[in-house]
């Protein structure tokens, strides 16, 4: 297994990277994924050899120290056929007045029988409770499941940054591949969250599963929005989303905004979204047996995320409950 910084891949390895580097987003796919094109010098680099599965977690981190500065890491993972690697990353930043730009692009790419399982764990700083400060979020993923029976899983527990925009998708191109999507947007104060995913159904018996938890408190807002594309050559492709959402106080808001484009009538696509809030009479509840309210919240909010957290790598899941517990005290 290689697992090196991509500065040293390019160096070290530069077929391998000239092979993959900006086949699946492209230069000019967006606006932020053409500056971080134009401007990365640093990132990840993961090449997992065919018939190997990576024993160990791959894991890395990243900070943005100066104030007034951008960050634009580059990850590119490539798993060749019937290899496995699990990836997790994690981001934090110190409280600054003034705003940091993140413009990071992350690229995975899976060959016939493999499997990448990618987890983010994101604690930008958000800035204060008037909105000051903060981490301008705005990052471009995407997976390619190339061969036949590959998967791609994308988990993410977003708690930081000023404003969010980011949507990690799969392109489904391999026979029975499976792209799978889980999210946690925690938003507070003057935070606001775009995120979602893009599913992208090309090849035959292509399956997908979003799995989208958002929680709002303070004045912040916290969008959802996805795209469930099944395209004509996606003959028996299915899909399954579920996006709920949880309200905390009376200024908080939350929104749902699915697309589903469906040219293959064989297509089965399921959509289920809702919306609630943390009753008074909940919170009575605990309260009557003795649990106060920020811990009757935390426990109510640990239930609502379960399904997402379990699919944590097991170390990280208790660290990440206490994480959301932190960020919504005083709420």
């Amino acid at each position: 297994v290689i697992f090196c910084s991509i500065s040293e891949a390019v160096k070290e390895y530069p077929e391998m990277v000239k092979k993959y580097l900006g086949s699946v987003v492209p230069v000019g796919d967006n606006y932020f994924a053409a500056l971080n094109s134009a401007v990365f010098s640093d990132g990840s680099f993961v090449f997992v050899p065919k018939g190997v599965k990576c024993p160990m977690e791959l894991s890395t981190y990243f900070r943005i120290n100066a104030s007034e500065t951008g960050q634009f890491e580059r990850t590119l993972i490539v798993a060749e056929e019937g290899s496995y690697v699990s990836y997790l990353e994690g981001c934090t930043a110190p409280a600054y007045d003034s705003n940091q730009l993140h413009a990071a692009v992350v690229e995975l790419y899976t060959a016939r029988d493999a499997e990448i399982k990618y987890s983010t764990v994101q604690n930008w700083y958000a800035g204060d409770a008037a909105g000051k400060g903060g981490i301008y979020n705005f990052v471009t993923k995407r997976g390619m499941c190339a061969g036949a029976n590959s998967k791609i899983s994308w988990t993410q527990v977003e708690t930081g940054s000023s404003i969010t925009w980011k949507y990690p998708s799969v392109v489904l191109a391999g026979e029975n591949s499976v792209g799978e999507f889980y999210s946690v947007a925690l938003t507070n104060n003057c935070q606001q969250a775009d995120t979602g995913t893009k599913m992208i159904h090309v090849g035959r018996n292509t399956r997908s599963r979003i799995v989208s938890k958002g929680i709002s408190a303070g004045r912040s807002r916290n969008c959802y929005r996805g795209l469930v594309q099944v395209q004509p050559s996606a003959k028996g492709a299915r899909n399954f989303s579920q996006c709920d959402s949880m309200l905390i106080g009376d200024r908080a808001a939350a929104n749902t905004y699915p697309y589903i484009q469906v040219r293959e009538p064989t297509a089965v696509v399921e959509h289920e979204a809702s919306t609630s809030k943390i009753g008074e009479d909940q919170l009575f509840y605990f309260q009557q047996r003795g649990v106060d309210a920020e811990k009757a919240v935390g426990a109510i909010i640990g239930g609502f995320c379960r399904e997402v957290f379990n699919e944590l790598p097991l170390e990280f899941a208790a660290e990440v409950n206490e994480l959301m517990s932190l960020k919504l005290e005083g709420t």
